[in-house]
């Protein structure tokens, strides 16, 4: 790479400093693309969908607290009141083949409701045309790369999850929701 060219990468990677993780903020964030949720107005919402939380297992239970702390540290989920007129969903664990977990909303009920979005799936062929000649091919691993979307405000209240010891609201994407993977 010439002295010119990592100029150039420096001062890109200066002017999008907030998109990335640091010290003080451990999870970057996709600015100017915010998640938001359309519900169907065909359909009437209930106004309010609580369920309560599941029951688990001990080591579920166990799990659940490892990846709430890490949520909270990350910023990805908040506490909120128990009193909030909001709709509640339930979170599970999946458990991988390799003995890791992931915490997941179970949003099914807000999902029958969401308006599906339409967004196409790029095909590699015509990605693998607009690259062949590239001089270089860099990659970069998004940590939490779901949670690197930012929830609006307005889209919160349908995302808040219930727990023994509360309630909680993403302010990031979770996993579990309708169109996620589009906004990914």
């Amino acid at each position: 790479m010439t002295d010119s060219h990592e100029n150039e990468l420096s001062a890109l990677s200066y002017d999008h400093r907030e998109e990335f993780a640091s010290e003080k903020e451990p999870l970057g964030a996709i600015l100017g693309h915010e998640v938001y949720i359309i519900l169907n107005i065909e359909r009437r919402y209930p106004p309010l969908l609580r369920r309560p939380a599941y029951t688990a297992s001990l080591k579920s239970r166990k799990a659940l607290e490892i990846h709430l702390k890490e949520l909270l540290d990350l910023g990805v989920l908040r506490k909120v009141g128990h009193n909030e007129e909001a709709e509640i969903s339930t979170p599970v664990i999946v458990a991988w083949h390799n003995g890791k977990s992931r915490m997941v909303g179970d949003f099914r009920a807000l999902n029958t409701y969401t308006v599906s979005d339409r967004y196409p799936i790029p095909k590699i062929q015509i990605s693998l045309t607009q690259i062949y000649q590239a001089v270089y091919i860099t990659t970069m691993d998004a940590l939490k790369g779901f949670h690197q979307n930012v929830v609006t405000p307005r889209a919160r209240k349908y995302l808040r999850i219930t727990l023994d010891c509360g309630v909680y609201e993403y302010l990031r994407m979770p996993f579990g929701i309708k169109n996620a993977p589009s906004h990914f």
